[in-house]
């Protein structure tokens, strides 16, 4: 009897784009898919705490480059990728600008919707043209993609976008052999998060609605990123893989 063996979560010999990967949750999937074996672009604005985040990846034995871009800017990203071939792609970079509804104005909103949004579908667009079979591509979502939260509508519209722009570059990219997932944490604690947990009540509102009573923390994006990049999720695209503690099964 020959018995069923488990496909390879290694990604030896890939190359992976991490965008808004010189901290937080971009640096953690960096660190995921390079410690799988892969070289790992990361990509973020700051050339300084880029660079710094590099070496310190260097240094612990991981294959890693910096380049200093802004993602808002098309056409700067497609002169910098011209030529080369990503198999991974995780659209991590983004932003949030919680305020009640009313007070949401012209600018707030172009400047989440072009980061979350725009900046992620035409650097997927970029990318896919030139990404082999077997490419994978991960957009950072949120499980606020799936629900709703007062003072959250900007951001929630913005991850739900990201959550249809994912379903639909699985269906028109499948034909090709490449995937599109989303991965859609809870409140992770992170450099940007932080304040919002100084104000009073908030932590414990947030915590009521997570049945594991916890917060996330970056490395639980960590297996999520690497399992969906690699051949171990080859059937899995147009999904949501959900690291919210349970917030959304209530």
């Amino acid at each position: 009897m020959t018995l069923p063996q488990t496909p390879s979560s290694r990604l030896d010999g890939r190359t992976a784009l991490v965008t808004g990967a010189s901290k937080g949750l971009g640096l953690a999937a960096a660190c995921a898919l390079a410690q799988a074996g892969a070289h790992v672009i990361l990509v973020a604005r700051d050339a300084a705490v880029l660079d710094e985040a590099v070496a310190a990846m260097a240094a612990a034995g991981l294959d890693a480059e910096s380049l200093a871009l802004d993602v808002t800017d098309t056409a700067a990203v497609r002169a910098a990728l011209a030529g080369r071939s990503i198999d991974v792609l995780v659209n991590n970079a983004g932003t949030n600008r919680p305020k009640p509804l009313a007070e949401i104005d012209e600018a707030d909103y172009a400047a989440v919707m072009d980061i979350n949004v725009r900046a992620a579908y035409f650097l997927a667009q970029a990318v896919a043209e030139a990404m082999p079979e077997g490419g994978s591509i991960i957009n950072m979502s949120s499980q606020m993609g799936h629900v709703g939260a007062a003072n959250r509508t900007l951001y929630c519209t913005s991850k739900a976008a990201v959550e249809g722009m994912t379903r639909s570059m699985a269906v028109e990219l499948g034909p090709r052999g490449i995937r599109v997932n989303s991965v859609c944490p809870t409140f992770i604690e992170t450099p940007m998060t932080r304040p919002f947990f100084d104000k009073p009540g908030f932590r414990e509102e947030v915590l009521a609605k997570i049945p594991l009573g916890r917060l996330g923390q970056i490395e639980d994006i960590m297996g999520p990123v690497a399992f969906l990049a690699s051949d171990a999720a080859a059937l899995v695209t147009g999904g949501a893989l959900m690291v919210d503690g349970g917030w959304t099964a209530h």
